[in-house]
């Protein structure tokens, strides 16, 4: 197993509610595109379903595809992810979708982890192979 650290910036985040309940929470859709450097780079797009709370925290889950390079390999690739918003930094879990991946990064597998402090720029962390 290899070992990708980065960041990321949101470029763009359209999040629209489906279902307000008002102060009982809401449920809600993000389109979201980012741009990745580090030892992955490229470009991002996610889909995201969001629960929030009354508190203003959430859980959300959805999928998020990269196109660029991990390392020296060009590509793409999808994450199904899983997270929370705790009202100052959403953190998630990632895992990447078996065969999702294209071009010199078919075979990639591998799990992470990204934090995103309220901005644009968040930190990630990749644990990769290429079976």
């Amino acid at each position: 197993m290899s070992t990708a650290t980065g960041s990321f910036e949101v470029l763009s985040w359209d999040e629209n509610a489906y279902e307000d309940r008002g102060a009982a929470g809401k449920l809600s859709h993000a389109a979201v595109t980012q741009r990745f450097d580090g030892d992955v780079s490229g470009d991002g797009t996610a889909r995201w379903l969001m629960a929030y709370r009354a508190d203003g925290t959430a859980r959300f889950v959805g999928f998020q595809r990269v196109e660029g390079r991990v390392g020296d390999r060009r590509g793409s690739f999808v994450l199904e992810t899983n997270g929370a918003f705790d009202g100052q930094t959403a953190t998630w879990n990632a895992a990447v979708v078996p065969g999702s991946a294209t071009e010199e990064l078919e075979g990639l597998s591998g799990s992470g982890s990204f934090a995103a402090p309220l901005g644009s720029r968040a930190t990630f962390e990749l644990e990769y192979d290429f079976g």
